[in-house]
């Protein structure tokens, strides 16, 4: 499905969280793709930075279209090869924060296989996660919700969404992972009407000084008006960038 016109109209720009010679890191809203070759969308966000700025910058990693958050993109191909093997290796730290069905354990480690690409073998991903809030019988039919900081130690294709529903604690809001109904219900009784994960911090090397540096984004709206109605606020207190 392609973004609505009035979603294209309210973000004709991307937020900008940092930039530099090397990098634009931006903050990408749920509802929009990060790149025509991953989706059919008229409009990605990749368009609209290059819109923004007048020059061809391109994506170093993926960001599914409901997902929001923090994004890098780089300013050349010296600098893509450069980042795109911190990816690779897995030196790049992410965080995201989830709101998931059911009463999440405190923390874990979620080592299950799934494939780095639609249709492709299955390889090994592993996920480490922690419980920062929880919040009892938000629906008649659920008798808990969980939210989240998730840590993939590898890059796969959905792999938060796949192992949280893996360990039966699939992401509010996902039509691929949750269940319809439960989904309908959260939206029409929090307006939550997205996907509930939020890509919060990034860790990389900088691609000519190699010193770490943190990219974050802080929680979007949505989100943010969910979970204060589900009493899980302040939500993010005790995340670990």
């Amino acid at each position: 499905m392609n973004p609505p016109a009035t979603f294209l109209s309210n973000h004709s720009t991307l937020p900008i969280l940092y930039s530099d010679a090397y990098l634009v890191v931006v903050h990408k809203p749920s509802g929009l793709a990060v790149h025509r070759g991953w989706a059919n969308d008229e409009v990605t966000a990749t368009d609209l930075l290059r819109n923004q700025l007048g020059e061809a910058v391109s994506p170093v990693h993926r960001l599914d279209r409901a997902t929001s958050g923090v994004l890098v993109f780089v300013r050349s191909a010296e600098v893509a090869k450069i980042v795109s093997t911190q990816f690779e290796e897995g030196k790049v730290r992410k965080v995201y924060w989830a709101l998931v069905r059911g009463s999440t354990p405190d923390e874990g480690v979620i080592d299950h296989p799934i494939p780095r690409r639609e249709g492709g073998p299955r390889v090994p991903a592993v996920t480490h996660y922690k419980t920062l809030a929880r919040a009892s019988n938000p629906l008649p039919t659920v008798h808990a919700v969980s939210w989240v900081e998730a840590y993939p130690q590898t890059g796969r294709l959905h792999q938060v969404r796949r192992h949280l529903k893996h360990i039966s604690h699939p992401i509010i809001g996902d039509a691929n992972y949750g269940k319809g109904p439960i989904n309908r219900a959260f939206a029409e009784q929090y307006h939550l009407t997205r996907l509930a994960l939020h890509a919060a911090f990034l860790t990389l090397d900088h691609p000519t000084t190699g010193e770490p540096i943190t990219f974050s984004a802080a929680l979007a709206t949505d989100l943010s008006n969910a979970l204060e109605r589900l009493h899980l606020t302040p939500a993010t207190d005790g995340a670990t960038p």
